[in-house]
């Protein structure tokens, strides 16, 4: 949901990704994944290399500041310094009910396993070290025995009790193709943000909202991930209103906001297409993340539209007058 776009810096870097994005359409996921590896590791090494084996001592994590997502972490030292850090918001499940990992080792609808090779774990050995502007207080460890293979027991690195992964499609130091990906992939499904240094949690970017043909029908959508939509089609997606908000708050937490996960922003949101600007506006939600109001009603999407095209998932509104134990949800008509 941010308006930053990364620009790839040479000429081998795009032909890798034009290849890559071809390969993506006709089903060939992991060989582009392979080629666009293999045609950067050349000159430096890529912040996309897998997990292949135990650390060999402590990860450091430090912060950088960026123009569109704030101060935000990156990998602090060793050959991935400067590489994009990220979180998964559906990994909050573990907190909350002890389930297991929404990025782990079981086999994917793409094929290579999502926390060694799409998004590679942020291994340590020992105690994670707090580089400069990361607050040492929120770094901290979990054990996982489904990131190596034989269920080797390894510990990855959290912020704010969230695990920390690069992005398999991240290239060198300052590429962001992972930000605001709403992915189906993972199970349950969940959006990668970049985690925000000051407190840990998302740090999403700028919302950008617009009135969206979905299907047959034109809904206020919010843009997800506008710098991977080579793969992720339009990656606009319908945004839905909850009837049990009331007052400028949001009745939708825990299990509800992993189903329904709420539209964020770091700055005030953008209106694009003909909307509102005035009626755009943020509350602040108890983890200390802005979601964005359309006239004062609390904004979300919905798991179940998530998609890749041709791969996962179907483009719609999938959610619409859906009867749940929070309320009821419903779309935004023009």
């Amino acid at each position: 949901m941010t308006t930053q776009t990364t620009r790839l810096d040479s000429l081998r870097f795009k032909t890798a990704r034009a290849v890559l994005i071809a390969l993506v359409g006709t089903g060939a996921y992991l060989g582009a994944a392979l080629l666009f590896s293999s045609s950067a590791s050349a000159a430096t090494s890529p912040c996309s290399d897998p997990v292949a084996s135990a650390p060999a001592g402590p990860a450091t994590v430090s912060a950088v500041s960026t123009p569109g997502f704030g101060r935000v972490l990156v990998v602090g030292s060793g050959a991935y310094a400067g590489c994009s850090l990220y979180l998964l918001t559906s990994d909050q499940l573990h907190a909350l009910s002890g389930a297991g990992f929404a990025c782990n080792d079981s086999p994917t609808v793409l094929g290579p396993a999502c926390d060694t090779v799409l998004w590679p774990a942020l291994l340590t050995d020992g105690a994670p070290i707090a580089g400069p502007g990361v607050n040492p207080t929120l770094l901290g460890t979990v054990a996982r025995t489904d990131v190596l293979a034989g269920g080797v027991s390894v510990q990855q690195v959290t912020y704010a009790g969230l695990p920390l992964y690069r992005f398999r499609f991240d290239d060198v130091p300052g590429d962001t193709q992972g930000a605001d990906l709403f992915d189906p992939v993972t199970s349950p499904t969940g959006i990668w943000y970049r985690v925000r240094a000051s407190r840990g949690g998302p740090a999403p970017g700028q919302a950008q909202l617009q009135f969206e043909t979905v299907g047959p029908e034109t809904v206020l959508a919010a843009t997800m991930d506008p710098d991977f939509t080579d793969v992720f089609a339009d990656a606009k997606f319908p945004v839905y209103t909850l009837s049990s908000d009331s007052g400028h708050e949001s009745a939708c937490h825990g299990q509800c906001a992993q189903d329904w996960p709420p539209v964020l922003t770091s700055r005030r949101p953008e209106a694009i297409a003909g909307v509102d600007r005035h009626a755009l506006g943020i509350i602040v939600r108890p983890d200390g993340t802005h979601q964005v109001t359309y006239h004062g009603q609390p904004l979300y999407l919905y798991d179940k539209d998530a998609y890749i095209q041709g791969k996962v998932g179907t483009a719609g509104i999938n959610g619409a007058g859906a009867q749940t134990q929070w309320g009821i949800f419903n779309t935004i008509l023009p």
